[in-house]
């Protein structure tokens, strides 16, 4: 992978990422703008703010003025907001290219965040909490961070709570914007079919050239804090027919030298259909039917993640075996059989995973976004290559331990003592 980095007057850092052969092209633009950079009373404010940038400009009153435009070249377009960054992005064929930009950054400049059309789309997004809480599989996933980081910004939910929502005013969030959306805050990444770079930086200045350098001096995203000394469970009650079960394994930040050797860690963890944990938990035993691990890496913290949904008559069960697993994994490590399996499987999905141009703009912004380098595919599997066994011993001793494991369940049950007791690596 090739690509050109620069940085425009406005405090803009553009990445251009040419895809051979490529007939559309994605432009993503990405900003500092996430539940890390919020304090408690505004929390859930930058979820809320990239809902009310679809909600019309002064150019374009209506969302649904913006969105017959992109659907009359069959664009596709969204957005999204994490922990670290929002990004919003469009995609089309490449002859769509000024369109594009100009429209991101209409939305990203200028709009209305109208205040009826904020009390309304409070109300969206209280259902979208509602959605969240009857979906157990992705529920879980928030209540193990914040099992895992406690009342810091790490621990709180990207898309806040009812209250702290419904207190969010106009211009709180004009404020919040004003703040984070600044050009030295920002990342345009526009990947596939480039035309020359003159044209891009031309096209772009022309759309992007006024928006402020600068942020007031708002505060920077906070530190976590690693208070954990001890194994920690915690239930949530739900009378559900199975059992969501998430084992959240503190572990490295984005940029830690360990990272590599985890990623073939969690490969031969949970990462796919012949990982230990779907052979031994789901095809021996039955406890399952889905089954995995992940790793969540940020800029200052991370962890392996490693899930299921398994029979509520056997959820001790469960619980007993993965963590047996993690016992053999830590006193024996891996054969050279399954090492060599995981890096070839990391290679194989990494080529799958960056087909297509506007997965190419997430892996290059989300990068620069994150920890302000761009490390290309290659490298990463030059990474991956130079892991050792003796490496993925180290690590898997490392992370396996007591002290780092946190249990989170939901199902119906209402006391976590009993499942805390099977915490013992």
């Amino acid at each position: 992978m090739t690509y050109t980095k620069t940085r425009l007057p406005s405090g803009i850092r553009l990445i251009t990422v040419p895809m051979k052969g490529a007939k559309t092209i994605t432009v993503l633009a990405a900003v500092k703008a996430g539940s890390n950079f919020e304090t408690k009373d505004i929390n859930g404010i930058s979820h809320f703010l990239e809902h009310m940038m679809f909600k019309g400009t002064k150019k374009r009153p209506t969302t649904l003025q913006i969105a017959e435009e992109l659907d009359a070249i069959g664009g596709q377009y969204n957005a999204f907001t994490s922990k670290e960054w929002t990004g919003y992005y469009a995609k089309a064929e490449a002859r769509h290219l000024s369109f594009l930009v100009e429209i991101l950054s209409d939305i990203f400049q200028n709009a209305l965040l109208d205040s009826t059309e904020m009390e309304r789309e409070k109300l969206v997004i209280i259902e979208e909490m509602n959605m969240y809480q009857d979906t157990p599989a992705r529920h879980v996933d928030e209540l193990a961070e914040e099992l895992l980081y406690g009342d810091q910004p790490q621990g709180w939910k990207i898309i806040g709570e009812p209250d702290t929502l419904r207190s969010i005013t106009r211009d709180t969030l004009m404020n919040y914007r004003k703040d984070r959306y600044v050009g030295g805050n920002t990342v345009l990444c526009i990947a596939g079919h480039i035309p020359s770079l003159n044209r891009i930086v031309n096209i772009v200045n022309e759309h992007f050239g006024q928006i402020s350098p600068r942020a007031s001096g708002r505060k920077k995203q906070q530190v976590f804090i690693d208070r954990q000394t001890k194994p920690a469970a915690k239930v949530q009650y739900k009378d559900t027919d199975q059992t969501h079960l998430n084992i959240a394994i503190r572990a490295y930040p984005l940029g830690s030298k360990q990272l590599p050797a985890l990623k073939i860690l969690n490969i031969l963890l949970g990462g796919n259909m012949s990982s230990r944990l779907f052979i031994n938990i789901r095809e021996k035993e039955g406890l399952c039917y889905y089954i995995n691990s992940h790793i969540e890496a940020y800029t200052g913290c991370g962890y392996l993640s490693l899930k299921a949904g398994v029979d509520n008559k056997r959820s001790s069960r469960a619980v007993e075996l993965i963590i047996k697993e993690l016992r053999a994994l830590r006193a024996n490590g891996v054969t050279k059989e399954e090492f060599k399996k995981a890096r070839d499987y990391f290679e194989g999905t990494l080529a799958l995973s960056l087909e297509t141009s506007d997965e190419l703009a997430f892996w290059v912004g989300g990068q620069m976004m994150q920890t302000g380098k761009i490390k290309t595919p290659e490298e990463a599997l030059m990474e991956i290559k130079r892991v050792t066994l003796p490496d993925v011993a180290h690590v898997a001793r490392a992370v396996l331990n007591n002290k780092r494991l946190n249990l989170t369940i939901i199902g119906p049950y209402k006391d976590a003592r009993n499942f805390e007791k099977l915490l013992r690596i």
